[in-house]
């Protein structure tokens, strides 16, 4: 099984048992939430293990370790990214599981569950282009002031949504525009999402326009630019000039 299948199949099985568990109805938000993290987590973890037992691991839902500094191949796993919008039984929620090769997004699996979908690096489509009033995706709970301030500008619409990998396969799906974030994040809010945005032709950076690496001993990720390469210039112009 090649990298990008194993990070598929995983992906769509946690995202199949994670609907189970919410199926069975014996927990809800919170408490819910908190009960798919440690399944999804368990499995993923449990998973890698075995399959990659020599490569790198980090997961959102896991005791980090330094081990994995020293390691070319690290798997960068969201068990639940939108554990709220999990609970409340939405459907913008991910699983995300990607391999990052010396720093970069190398491949990607993001699961929709709630959608029935897996996006995979390996796999790409065209992303439909883009309709003449741009849409920006933000948080649907505390929306960027420098994704308002852009928005703006450039007279697109808001659509807000749930978890990062959400909003950041809405690009690739051609239901939205351009994803800018600045409110902070960790690397396994983007690796996966960035690792398939790439495969599919989309720009990814920093709002500076810096390149985006993981594995670094400080997993905090401050902003994040996911769009249309026709889009970069003109949304990172504005950036700066706020």
């Amino acid at each position: 099984m090649t990298d990008a299948q194993l990070a598929a199949l995983l992906a769509g099985e946690a995202g199949a048992r994670l609907l189970a568990l919410r199926a069975a109805r014996q927990s809800e938000g919170k408490a819910l939430g908190a009960a798919g993290d440690a399944q999804a987590n368990a499995y993923l973890c449990a998973a890698l293990r075995e399959h990659r037992p020599e490569d790198g691991l980090l997961s959102e839902e896991r005791k980090d370790t330094p081990d994995r500094l020293g390691k070319s191949r690290v798997w960068i796993v969201d068990p639940v990214d939108g554990t709220r919008e999990y609970g409340e039984g939405r459907s913008d929620w991910a699983v995300h599981v990607a391999l990052a090769v010396d720093g970069v997004p190398a491949i990607g699996a993001v699961a929709l569950p709630g959608l029935d979908l897996v996006l995979r690096s390996d796999r790409p489509v065209t992303v439909p282009p883009a309709p003449s009033k741009l849409r920006m995706v933000v948080s649907r709970t505390r929306p960027a002031a420098e994704a308002l301030a852009v928005a703006q500008v450039l007279g697109a619409e808001l659509v807000p949504m749930g978890s990062a990998g959400a909003k950041a396969m809405a690009i690739v799906r051609g239901e939205a525009d351009i994803y800018l974030h600045s409110g902070g994040q960790y690397e396994w809010d983007s690796c996966a999402p960035v690792a398939v945005a790439l495969a599919h032709g989309l720009h990814c950076s920093r709002i500076d326009g810096a390149p985006l690496r993981y594995n670094q001993a400080d997993v905090y990720m401050p902003d994040l630019l996911i769009c249309r390469a026709e889009h970069a210039a003109p949304v990172l112009a504005l950036v700066a000039g706020l």
